[in-house]
This record gives C-alpha cells, sequence and structure tokens, in this order.
C-alpha cells in the first residue's frame, strides 16, 4: 500500500479482489426488490378485500332474506358474491404472474454470479397463495352452500 497525497491506493495482488462490488448496484437491487414486494403485498390487500367483501354480500342477503324470497333481477346478492370473489382470486393470480415476471427479470439484471447476491424467496408471493386457498375456499362456499 502506498500513500498518494491524503488516499491510500492499493496496489494490485493475488489477495485482492479483482472487481471492485459495485455497492449502488446492491442497493438498487436492494430497493427495486423491496418495491416489488410492496406492489404485491398491496394486490393482496386489495385481493382480499375484494373476496371478504363479496362473501360478505353473499352471507348477509342469505341470512336477511327469507326462503320465499326469489330474485327476479338478473344478478342477485348470490351472483354478486361471485363475481366479488371471482374478480379478487383474478386480480391476485394477475399480479403474481406479473410479480414473478419481474423477479425473473431482476434476477436477469443483477445474477448473483457477479457479486449482487441472491434474492430471497418472496414472502409475498407466499400470502398470496394462502390468500389465493381462502378465496378458493370462500367461492366453493359461496358456490355450493344454498
Amino acid at each position: 500500500m502506498r500513500q498518494t497525497g491524503t488516499t491510500f491506493m492499493m496496489e494490485p495482488s493475488e489477495e485482492s479482489p479483482k472487481e471492485v462490488p459495485d455497492i449502488p448496484g446492491k442497493l438498487a437491487l436492494e430497493r427495486t426488490y423491496l418495491s416489488y414486494e410492496r406492489t404485491m403485498l398491496s394486490w393482496v390487500r386489495t385481493a382480499t378485500s375484494l373476496i371478504t367483501f363479496g362473501f360478505s354480500i353473499q352471507q348477509f342477503f342469505r341470512i336477511a332474506t327469507s326462503a320465499t324470497f326469489q330474485g327476479k333481477g338478473l344478478v342477485g346478492p348470490e351472483e354478486s358474491g361471485l363475481i366479488m370473489i371471482a374478480i379478487g382470486l383474478l386480480a391476485l393470480l394477475l399480479a403474481a404472474m406479473d410479480h414473478r415476471a419481474h423477479i425473473k427479470a431482476l434476477r436477469a439484471q443483477y445474477p448473483a454470479t457477479e457479486g449482487y447476491g441472491s434474492l430471497p424467496p418472496s414472502q409475498a408471493t407466499f400470502l398470496a397463495a394462502l390468500i389465493g386457498i381462502l378465496g378458493l375456499l370462500a367461492f366453493s362456499s359461496v358456490l355450493f352452500w344454498k
């Protein structure tokens, strides 16, 4: 090591790495990854709201109306609930597919082999899968339980 002015410069040697890690690139990767996770969690929250609202509409009108009520309209409370649950499940599916595509592109842009490290598994996708299972149970409950 030699001193030039007020800074120290490392001379190339066998022990020192040939390439300095790209700290701004690593921070950009982390920020972008966390941004994708937050976006996925927002979609999970939206889908959860749609699923629970659809299920609640159907259950409320099932309890509030008597067995003698026969809806004459095009879309009744049961159909409205099913539609809301289906929209929530569709939103969750599309968000999961979009999230997966973005994470795949991120891994391609910042490969672990170049010193960026590997991205952790997505906890938002795991949560989305759990909410999707609950949504499918709600959908089947509304569809088959009358």
